[in-house]
């Protein structure tokens, strides 16, 4: 697949906003990629790839403002890679179709929260060391649970829940979110390598924009968005997700 002008402006977009966020821009990249005629596995190595890229980028960022948790990231990486395996084995015993839906109606109404929180919760509220080992590793399997299951990255999963269920500052939770989605993003990527099924001719040149659209969402999100302007983008990603889980139970792609 070769790479043009308006596909690198779309990865430079993609990996700005959903940087914003606490995410890489896997969650787009992958339908775009097979709606422009890439193969499923081409479409899926290049995504996570770039995920990877966008993320790392942005989690440099993020880190040298002292915006990344680690106490808090760190079991929540352990749990999660530790309990994906689970839940693909969980997918191939139970039907899929209906659990995908209420998977949407859930996202739907965490969609609605962010959207309607009247909070702005920008204050660094002190969170207990303990707290944050045990809350983040009990997160992080429920996170690796579904993306296993779902066959998604987590990443998505982990800025509501560290907002909602440990009180974590927005900013912190998203900034946080992308060093967490730096790792699950590089065991998936590590797989299709191993395969050789890699596409280097465009994810290399693609990786540029990516790596330059998750700089422009770092800085951006760390000097100028509030915490409400952050979950209101999140929920719209929400949504997209939201739309994709429902298609899928219904049509199966």
């Amino acid at each position: 697949m070769t790479i043009s002008l308006p596909l690198v402006a779309a990865i430079f977009l993609i990996s700005l906003i959903l940087t914003m966020v606490g995410l890489g821009g896997g969650l787009i990249f992958s339908p775009l990629f097979v709606l422009l005629g890439f193969a499923k596995v081409d479409a899926a190595s290049a995504s996570l790839f770039l995920n990877l890229i966008a993320a790392a980028s942005a989690a440099y960022t993020y880190s040298r403002k002292k915006m990344v948790d680690f106490t808090l990231a760190v079991p929540l990486i352990v749990s999660s890679s530790l309990a994906a395996p689970v839940g693909s084995y969980i997918n191939s015993r139970i039907e899929l179709k209906y659990f995908l839906i209420v998977m949407a109606v859930v996202l739907a109404f965490a969609s609605l929260r962010m959207l309607m929180s009247p909070g702005n919760n920008d204050e660094a509220v002190p969170i207990p060391p303990m707290r944050k080992i045990v809350g983040g590793g009990v997160i992080g399997a429920g996170i690796g649970l579904l993306g296993g299951f779902l066959g998604i990255g987590g990443g998505v999963f982990v800025v509501p829940l560290l907002i909602y269920v440990l009180k974590t500052p927005t900013k912190i939770a998203a900034a946080s979110s992308t060093f967490i989605v730096c790792f699950s993003s590089l065991t998936g990527f590590m797989g299709y390598a191993s395969m050789g099924q890699v596409d280097w001719r465009f994810i290399l040149p693609a990786a540029v924009a990516s790596f330059a659209g998750g700089q422009a969402g770092a800085r951006i999100m760390s000097s100028r968005l509030k915490g409400k302007t952050i979950r209101t983008i999140f929920s719209v990603v929400l949504l997209v997700l939201c739309v994709k889980l429902l298609h899928r139970a219904l049509f199966g792609l």
